[in-house]
């Protein structure tokens, strides 16, 4: 028996309505029944499981399969069009000729034909068991596909025969080019996933038989790495199956300090037991995770595809936002350029601001703080130093109000302006936060006498995305601090409806409408 995801279980489990029954299972693997395990798997072991990576990566910095292939292609597409472009010129190409785009038209057409055919023959694919050799194999393959469309071209159009020898030896020389880059990233590839970079971490919920199988098949083919197992029963629970540990039951599952390391969260538990898959499902759905389910199925050949698709994503999802590799590379790219173009305009103001609070107040110019970033993960954050040194908050256990007698002279200036944020574009730079996305909260952040997070279900789905340095909420008017149960929901239902939303059109707007909204507000205590 296998492993797989079958949409209309998952569709019956949020809907209530009757599914098709599952197979049958045999006594010893009955879906509410202990795990048996051998008396060696029963004794306490090591908690960091056989495929934990040496250190671990949070999810927010490791690598995608979609993005490096994305720019693997748009490197091997500039090292063509170059070395296309030199060739041409090396045989007298000119742009000021008569004839200057017949002389480069047949370089051109052959970059396209290269570019397309490696597409093609899936030459950015990099899967887990393909060997140098055959990867090489198909590089070879999309030059022979891409010679053998040329060399029809060249015999339909009655090439010149200078002319197509001159391309031949491009030709020739691109495809030892590329057959050396595509050897390099073959290499990095395999490096990544010798570190875990490019592994998808995921833990599982339910100590079962399913796991089990889910685990050794993992073990097998390195397709994802089981970072550990969370069960409901936790006293019905062995220590550990197939060497990955037990680590708790689900209340624990939610406060983990694991879990800003995990992709997704898998559910094992038999689809036979709708009700406790149901409870499951409500009481993970406070995750930021995406939350998948695994049902049985026959055969190995099942449990192998079910294995390969949960590695590649998609699954089916119970809950959570489904990762999207396009979106997140182009917003990375939009904070790494706007981002690097703002501190390098902003130095002068950064310069500025430091010689400020120095002759303002004794203590240090900057001021770091621990808050909620992507998949709760624990950032430090850097801000200019707004108050005395002897009242500073890292918990923000007491938040800001009008008057505060805890910030400096130059700190109520620079709170007002916000030029207090300005160092948060070494976090964007880092990775750690993004322009534009939910404003980070300090860890432990209260509002009057209660954590923050426990006044709204849904606060850790507004973790599903990079903290912002602005946001949709800060031009909507929800700034400052959230000191009562009312502004918290407001806050999390605007960070949702920015992440449910987001786009590279609605980030630029919501930028350039960031500073008018700060001068139009003095009355928000900042």
């Amino acid at each position: 028996m296998g492993l797989a995801v079958e949409q209309r279980d998952i569709e019956a489990y949020r809907t209530g309505t009757p599914a098709a029954p599952a197979p049958e299972p045999s006594r010893d693997e009955a879906p509410d029944a202990p795990l048996r395990l051998p008396p060696a798997e029963q004794a306490p072991d090591d908690r960091r499981g056989p495929m934990r990576p040496d250190r671990l990566t949070p999810s927010r910095a490791r690598l995608q399969g979609w993005t490096l292939g994305a720019l693997f292609r748009g490197a091997d597409i500039a090292a063509i069009a170059l070395s296309a472009f030199a060739a041409a010129r090396v045989l007298g190409w000119s742009a000021t000729r008569a004839d200057a785009f017949g002389d480069l038209a047949p370089f051109a057409l052959a970059a396209v034909l290269l570019a397309w055919s490696l597409t093609a023959t899936r030459a950015y694919g990099f899967g887990q068991a393909e060997g140098l050799g055959r990867h090489l194999i198909r590089v070879a393959a999309a030059f022979g596909l891409a010679g053998i469309v040329l060399t029809v071209s060249a015999i339909v159009l009655d090439a010149p025969e200078d002319g197509a020898r001159s391309l031949v030896l491009w030709f020739c020389g691109v495809f030892g080019v590329l057959y050396v880059l595509h050897a390099f990233w073959w290499a990095m590839v395999r490096r990544w996933r010798r570190q875990g970079r490019l592994t998808p971490n995921i833990v599982v919920v339910g100590a079962n038989a399913n796991a089990r199988r889910l685990i050794e098949s993992a073990l097998k083919t390195g397709d994802v790495a089981v970072l550990g197992i969370f069960d409901d029963r936790l006293e019905r629970a062995p220590k550990r199956i197939a060497g990955v540990p037990v680590l708790g039951d689900t209340d624990a599952l939610l406060n983990h300090r694991i879990m800003p390391y995990v992709d997704r969260v898998v559910i094992t538990v038999s689809s036979m037991a709708r009700s406790r898959v149901r409870q499951l499902v409500d009481r993970l759905g406070v995750l930021p995770h995406e939350i998948m389910l695994l049902v049985e199925v026959d055969g190995p050949a099942g449990r192998s595809a079910a294995l390969s698709r949960l590695a590649d994503a998609p699954l089916a999802r119970m809950a959570g936002e489904p990762s999207d590799e396009r979106r997140a590379l182009v917003k990375r790219i939009q904070d790494l350029v706007i981002g690097a173009i703002a501190l390098v305009c902003f130095l002068p103001v950064f310069v500025a601001v430091a010689i400020a609070i120095k002759l303002d107040s004794p203590g240090p110019v900057f001021f770091r703080q621990r808050r909620h970033g992507f998949n709760n993960e624990e950032i430090l954050v850097w801000k200019f130093r707004s108050m005395r040194v002897e009242t500073t908050d890292a918990t923000a256990s007491r938040q800001v109000t009008a008057g505060d007698d805890r910030v400096t002279r130059v700190g109520r200036f620079i709170r007002k302006t916000s030029l207090d944020e300005l160092p948060q574009l070494l976090n964007v730079l880092k990775g750690e936060m993004s322009l534009v996305g939910p404003r980070p909260h300090a860890v432990g952040m209260k509002t009057g006498e209660t954590e923050s997070a426990r006044l709204v279900a849904e606060y850790a789905h507004r973790h599903r995305m990079k903290p912002g340095m602005t946001g949709w909420a800060a031009i909507k008017g929800s700034r400052g601090p959230v000191d009562t149960p009312e502004l918290v929901r407001r806050r999390v239902a605007l960070d949702i409806e920015y992440i449910e939303r987001q786009s590279f059109w609605r980030d630029l707007y919501i930028m350039a409408m960031t500073i008018p909204c700060l001068l139009g507000d003095a009355k928000s205590v900042r």
